[in-house]
């Protein structure tokens, strides 16, 4: 049976059975972050801003704006072109996405569930970045670009050595690109996208690849976001990190604390889908600011 997938928008949220007192900073001081954290244990929920420091950008500006347009399921299982095409810009964004490190907020969440301050992290970023960081009881809750799956035979295999076969068909592609993209891809020129030569499953042989990530469109897997419910429900608190909460997958599990009147405090630049829910905001950049009430937290 096909796993069971929730989307993002039939998950409606809870009547809420109390509000929290809402506050909104503009100038975040690392003692008060400290003070803050101190005295309970916090759930942690990440989002892509919390990678934008490692040199991967996010989907959306402080405006909430999308950058781009992101391939949707739908495009990427209907036609051999939008595949042909997903792959040719992620062979040649990949490595550039797959050199990325952790940043000062990715140590400093590492640094603070060390510290007993933090526990699990449920990352909506598919860079592997916490766990490169030494973050340990990571949910990956849109997948990992580090994984292939085929979506004919159930085949898996590592990126890595994908991307070596891939190369292996391709060797004389290098077209000129621009920046890395969210997806970890580039934008590349129709006229290189046609003379790319698109991978196969290893097993099966079908033109059927795709990385193990939660497309736009497309469901979280049921076991993992009850998971995360069970997270929710065993904290004392919330701590969303560089999320907008724009798609339901993660604003879910904030609607869920706060109808259980845990403390949440959200800490990301712009707004976020989650202001309205009396809930603490923090409105500045993560790493420093981050990284120093880390500091703090272990002396």
């Amino acid at each position: 049976m096909p796993e069971t997938r929730i989307s993002p928008d039939t998950d409606r949220p809870r009547q809420l059975s109390g509000r929290l007192q809402y506050a909104y900073d503009d100038d975040v001081d690392p003692s008060d972050v400290a003070d803050l954290l101190t005295g309970r244990r916090w759930l942690v929920l990440t989002g892509a801003g919390m990678s934008t420091d490692s040199g991967i950008p996010d989907y959306r500006g402080p405006d909430q704006k999308r950058r781009i347009e992101p391939m949707t399921i739908q495009e990427f299982r209907g036609s051999a072109g939008a595949r042909q095409r997903y792959w040719a810009r992620s062979f040649i964004g990949w490595r550039n996405f797959a050199s990325a490190r952790p940043n000062a907020g990715h140590l400093a969440v590492t640094d603070l569930q060390r510290a007993g301050v933090t526990g699990p992290i449920i990352t909506q970023n598919v860079d592997g970045l916490h766990q490169a960081a030494g973050s340990r009881d990571v949910v990956e809750l849109h997948g990992s670009l580090a994984r292939v799956i085929c979506l004919s035979c159930g085949a898996d295999l590592p990126r890595t050595e994908l991307d070596a076969r891939i190369a292996d068909a391709n060797p004389d592609f290098h077209p000129t690109t621009s920046e890395i993209r969210p997806d970890g891809d580039v934008s590349l020129e129709q006229i290189d996208v046609d003379r790319f030569v698109s991978p196969r499953c290893w097993r099966c042989g079908e033109d059927q690849l795709k990385p193990d990530v939660v497309f736009f469109g497309e469901g979280v897997v049921r076991p993992i976001v009850d998971h995360c419910y069970q997270l929710v429900a065993d904290a004392e608190a919330l701590l969303v990190l560089g999320s907008s909460l724009t798609v339901m997958s993660g604003l879910r599990f904030v609607r869920r604390a706060v109808a259980r009147e845990l403390p949440v405090a959200v800490w990301t630049v712009g707004s976020t889908r989650a202001d309205e829910l009396g809930v603490r905001r923090l409105n500045a950049p993560l790493s420093p600011a981050l990284g120093a009430a880390a500091e703090l937290l272990q002396d």
